[in-house]
């Protein structure tokens, strides 16, 4: 896993058969394991719920249009328009806000966990007052 940009490398190596048993990970803690590692170290499924809510939001004033051109060329279903409308719109409303939300409390978790901003690899021509 990834910490602070730090540059990293694969280490290759042969693993010896398993001497006894059988793992006892299953497809379902596999599963689960992968899913913590997507979460746990990345905010993109918080930005990726942002950017849903937006685009249903968009969605709904899409199709707010798309039902006044029907309604001005007399090809209308009655209740369609405004059911859809609202549903798009409430529900990218919500998914929009859980993802603000979800942003906020994703760069509060990374200031508490009070890693440095940057690590200095090198230092030069930098003299000290001892």
């Amino acid at each position: 896993m990834s910490w602070v940009g730090f540059r990293q490398v694969a280490i290759e190596y042969v693993r010896d058969r398993r001497q006894a048993g059988e793992t006892k990970y299953r497809s379902g803690r596999l599963i689960r394991f992968a899913w913590d590692g997507i979460i746990s170290f990345s905010d993109k499924p918080l930005r990726a719920a942002l950017n849903l809510g937006f685009l249903a939001i968009a969605v709904s004033f899409g199709v707010l249009a798309y039902g006044l051109y029907q309604h001005w060329t007399g090809h209308t279903v009655r209740g369609w328009t405004s059911t859809m409308v609202t549903i798009l719109f409430l529900g990218g409303v919500q998914l929009f806000t859980l993802g603000v939300i979800g942003e906020y409390l994703s760069r509060m978790h990374d200031e508490i966990k009070g890693r440095p901003l940057y690590v200095v690899d090198e230092e030069i021509n930098l003299e000290r007052d001892e």
